[in-house]
This record gives C-alpha cells, sequence and structure tokens, in this order.
C-alpha cells in the first residue's frame, strides 16, 4: 500500500484526493495547505490529519506526494519532495517560468525518484483510443492535427493575473496532447491571439481567444484553437489526418438522446459544462497509471521532460504572439 500527502487542498487538489483514496493500491494520510482552513475541510472529509510540508517531508512512512498547489510553488516542492525521497506526481505546468523548469530537472536528476506531471487528458478514455490508433499504424503517418480547446467562460481577472497567461495556464493541455500525439515537440511555433471575451483579461495584458500552429520539421502540422467562453458548453475535440484515413475524438455530451422531429430538426445534449464532469474518469486514469508506475518500477507515462516540452510550447507561443514572428523550439529550451 502506498502511503501518500496532498499538498494542495483547492479545488484540483479535492479531485486528486478523491482519487487517492479510491484507489486499492493508495492511502491518502495527510494533507497540507498555505490556507489551513481549507486543509482542515478537506482532511474532514477523510479522515486525515493535517500537518505541516516540514513534517510530510520528514515522515520517512510517506511513499509519495501529489503536488496540488499554485504553480510558481511547482519546481521547489518537486526538488524537497525529491530529495527527501519521495515520488512526486505534479499538477501541471512544471513551472510558469521555463528556466526554472529547466533547473528543476537538472537538481532532480540525481535524486533518483520517479516524477510524473499531471497532464491528466491523455488518459481520458476516448482520446487514450485516439493514441493508441496512432499507434497502431491504423491511419498512416500523422499528417494534420487540429485541437479544439474552449472554456465554457472565462476564469476571474484576478486569477488571469497569476496564471502565467492563457498558453501557460489553458493551452498548456493542448501542448502536450499535440507533443503526444506526433511522437514529440515541434520545431516552431507561431501564435496569434485577442483578448475578445473580456476586456479585463486584455487590460491585465493576457489574451482570451488564440490559434497557435505548430510545425514539425518533416512537414507535419498541429493548429490548436482555444477560447475563454463557450456558452454552450466545455468543448474538447481532437482530428488527426493522416497518410491512410482519419481519427476525431468529440465532445462528451449530457446524454446521448438524439431527437429528429419534422418541426425541429435533428438536436442532441451540449457538450458537459466544465471539466471537472469531463475528465473526473481522467484524473481517476492518471492516478491509476501513476500507482501502477511505482509498483512496477516501470516509466512514468508522462515525465518531468515531458512537462518541459509542453512549456517550451507555451514559451514559445507567448514570445510568437508579442513579435508576430515564428518562434523557433531549440534543444536548448527542452532541456537538451
Amino acid at each position: 500500500m502506498m502511503r501518500v500527502a496532498l499538498l494542495g487542498a483547492g479545488r484540483i487538489g479535492q479531485v486528486h484526493a478523491k482519487a487517492i483514496a479510491a484507489h486499492p493500491g493508495s492511502q491518502l494520510v495527510a494533507v497540507t495547505d498555505v490556507f489551513p482552513a481549507a486543509a482542515e475541510a478537506l482532511g474532514a472529509v477523510h479522515g486525515i490529519p493535517v500537518r505541516s510540508l516540514d513534517e510530510i517531508l520528514a515522515d520517512d512512512a510517506i511513499d509519495a506526494v501529489l503536488i496540488a498547489t499554485s504553480t510558481d510553488t511547482h519546481s521547489d516542492l518537486i526538488e524537497q519532495a525529491t530529495a527527501a525521497g519521495k515520488a512526486v506526481l505534479c499538477e501541471k505546468p512544471v513551472d510558469l517560468s521555463l528556466e526554472r523548469a529547466l533547473a528543476c530537472q537538472s537538481r532532480t536528476a540525481a535524486n533518483g525518484q520517479p516524477i510524473m506531471i499531471g497532464f491528466n487528458r491523455r488518459f481520458d478514455p476516448n482520446f487514450a483510443a485516439l493514441k493508441a490508433a496512432v499507434d497502431a499504424g491504423e491511419i498512416g503517418k500523422p499528417e494534420l492535427l487540429a485541437i479544439t480547446s474552449f472554456d465554457p467562460a472565462p476564469p476571474p481577472v484576478s486569477y488571469v493575473k497569476v496564471s502565467g497567461g492563457l498558453f501557460r495556464d489553458m493551452m498548456i493541455h493542448d501542448f502536450d496532447m499535440a507533443c503526444w500525439i506526433m511522437g514529440g515537440a515541434p520545431a516552431r511555433v507561431t501564435a496569434v491571439g485577442s483578448s475578445v471575451v473580456d476586456p479585463g483579461i486584455g487590460a491585465a495584458g493576457d489574451v482570451d481567444t488564440a490559434v497557435v500552429t505548430l510545425a514539425w520539421a518533416d512537414g507535419r502540422i498541429a493548429v490548436i484553437k482555444n477560447s475563454r467562453r463557450a456558452g454552450y458548453g466545455y468543448d474538447q475535440r481532437l482530428e488527426l489526418l493522416g497518410s491512410e484515413g482519419l481519427l476525431q475524438a468529440g465532445n462528451v455530451l449530457e446524454n446521448t438522446l438524439r431527437k429528429t422531429t419534422t418541426a425541429a430538426g435533428a438536436q442532441s445534449a451540449k457538450p458537459l459544462h466544465f471539466f471537472l464532469e469531463r475528465y473526473m474518469r481522467a484524473y481517476e486514469a492518471e492516478w491509476a497509471a501513476f500507482v501502477t508506475a511505482i509498483q512496477s518500477g516501470g516509466r512514468m507515462p508522462v515525465t518531468l521532460s515531458d512537462g518541459i516540452a509542453a512549456l517550451a510550447c507555451a514559451e514559445a507561443a507567448t514570445l510568437s504572439r508579442t513579435s508576430g514572428q515564428s518562434v523557433e523550439v531549440t534543444p536548448a529550451m527542452l532541456g537538451a
């Protein structure tokens, strides 16, 4: 039984706590948070003690930590936890700064502890099936990938100001998906973005609507579309054209009923409204994959290097949007 401590008791921490507690191979034994009330509330739900970070790291009976704290703490906590002999699953992204993430990779290399980055969408059953079909060669060589990711409503401007921007906070998932499906990071990134949903987001220096093109050295292309507002629900779709066919993974709908009438035509339900509903199964599968990797001694399904590749794409997209030029993703940006 793997004994696990949770660092961070906010919304995403609560999601992870459920997955840890429900898995037969793991036991949630402690929680900590910079906001004591949040930690106390989550501790009460799961019947676990609130402990300080130092106590958790010093406890040799704790095998692993799940980091669900604010992004600016991720690299520090990864380093501290692995130095203390803990396995780590850390929420995305690795850091707000690519330079800091690369330093984290260098500093943890000698610690010998497994690190997994929490890109949960890889574990969505629909996207995982698409990836399996790609790997099985069912559509030949992947050539053109299109990713649509629209949130139902924008976050508060107060959150936007500390999020690192749309490319690091929201599109980071799509960058990871593109690198995962295409088998590696692109050679260059071209981004355009604007603030058409909420003027306050633009005033805070960010965008709420963006399109990014990723180009690989062998000519393959991916296009990512993001918007902070889709009033009809949480819109999450993938389409991959290959040399021998097409793969598509569509939205998960509120129900499967489809109505066809003479008066109204064909109608179906809307997409599920938010990420918690859409990806709960993915979070559970993500945790199960982490536990399996620890127990088997196998390779982590999402590595620190994968996290850095997605962050490098986000960095390049940020630079491209402000400069109006395509930006190369260099080996140095990938830690190579």
